[in-house]
């Protein structure tokens, strides 16, 4: 594998926002909790081990780049990785997406991407980025928090009434 190389997706590269999704492992679940004023976190196996996958997202940059930001890892000209960022209303920038392609986990691909949208956020003048995992998606939820995002928040009803119900979306920041 040769380097990887972080640049922003521009109009030349926007068929590259439309990288498919990947499985990735569910091996256990985050369960936050909210204690004077502190949040912290458990976690719980999963057994069986099981794989999920998101459905591929129909982006189109042309309605989304006057507000979003679209990041992407390359080896070579092609692209094994990306980040969208989307303005936020009060001083954090959201993250939107962040995915790496398989073969390419694990390999410092998510956090260069991370380092790459928090300089970006940086210079539109956000404090920090925020995002959500499903407390379902352990491996997601612990990077979030070895990157040096917190919980913010835990969002109980988000699924209600969908193929998803019973799982939770948790509040990530992070402050630069």
């Amino acid at each position: 594998m040769s380097a990887i190389e972080i640049r922003l997706i521009d109009e030349c590269h926007k068929v590259d926002i439309h990288l498919p999704n990947e499985p990735f492992p569910l091996f256990g679940r985050m369960v936050p909790s909210y204690t004077n004023e502190t949040w912290d976190y458990t976690t719980e196996p999963l057994e069986p081990v099981e794989e999920m996958c998101f459905p591929d997202e129909n982006y189109c940059y042309e309605d989304m780049a006057s507000d979003h930001l679209f990041i992407g890892a390359y080896d070579g000209e092609q692209c094994v990785g990306l980040a969208i960022l989307r303005d936020g209303f009060f001083k954090y920038m959201y993250l939107y997406d962040l995915k790496v392609n398989r073969e390419y986990r694990r390999q410092g691909v998510a956090k260069a991407l991370l380092e790459k949208a928090a300089a970006a956020a940086k210079e539109r003048g956000f404090q920090g980025l925020y995002t959500q995992g499903q407390d379902n998606n352990l491996g997601a939820c612990l990077f979030y928090v070895k990157q040096g995002f917190v919980i913010g928040g835990l969002d109980t009803k988000v699924y209600q009434g969908t193929p998803q119900e019973g799982k939770k979306d948790i509040l990530f920041y992070w402050d630069f």
